[in-house]
């Protein structure tokens, strides 16, 4: 798969935007990626504990809008966006990732430059006791995320499709058990050792795969 640019600035705190202006809002227009855009980011799991953390700083930065896409289990708390609520840039909109109609029509209503996937389940003790929805909204889950962005993506024009990234938010769990010494890295193989690191590992492998396989500019984080 080609590299693709990581694009440090997206996960910045530093405040260096400019609005841009209304004739800079249509078809076409692009401001540089991680800088305030007309274009919002939709992010998933965005009301749980590390997406809520990117979601106000996100905005804090002033980097433009975000729709935020959130289920609301066990893992999601609006108290987590309370600073995000009354913000003129933040959309929450409460749905399942497996509810692919939802997403399709997030994509085409706001035209993302990118997507960023915190949502799962990510309970370890959970996993052992009821793994099903482990393996539904941490692999199915992820798979209709990729489908409904991967139709949505190649409609788009060749300068969009070039910006557009999907970044993946994995977890160390997919490696395993370190021991006492050592540390891990992206080359580490993947051993997983309960159903939700499986689970993620398996998600990563989708989104892999679908950078791979259909050009789909992605960053597994």
């Amino acid at each position: 798969m080609p590299s693709v640019p990581i694009r440090p600035d997206l996960f910045s705190s530093r405040q260096e935007c400019e609005r841009p202006t209304k004739a800079g809002c249509g078809p076409g227009a692009a401001a540089p990626f991680g800088r305030q855009s007309c274009r919002p980011v939709l992010v998933t799991g965005g009301a749980g504990f590390i997406g809520s953390c990117f979601v106000r700083r996100w905005l804090a930065a002033g980097r433009g809008r975000v729709v935020n896409v959130d289920k609301l289990t066990y893992a999601g708390h609006l108290e987590s966006l309370a600073e995000a609520a009354e913000h003129p840039d933040h959309v929450f909109v409460r749905a399942d990732i497996n509810q692919r109609e939802v997403i399709d029509g997030l994509l085409e209503t706001h035209r993302p430059e990118a997507v960023v996937h915190f949502a799962a389940e990510s309970h370890v003790d959970r996993s052992i006791d009821g793994p099903e929805a482990f393996i539904q909204t941490n692999i199915v889950g992820t798979f209709v995320l990729l489908e409904a962005v991967r139709h949505w993506w190649r409609k788009q024009s060749a300068e969009e499709r070039e910006r557009f990234r999907f970044v993946q938010i994995s977890t160390d769990e997919v490696y395993g058990s370190l021991g006492p010494t050592g540390k891990f890295c992206e080359e580490t193989p993947f051993d997983p050792s309960s159903p939700y690191s499986a689970s993620k590992a398996g998600a990563d492998h989708l989104v892999r795969a679908y950078g791979r396989t259909y050009g789909l500019p992605v960053i597994v984080s």
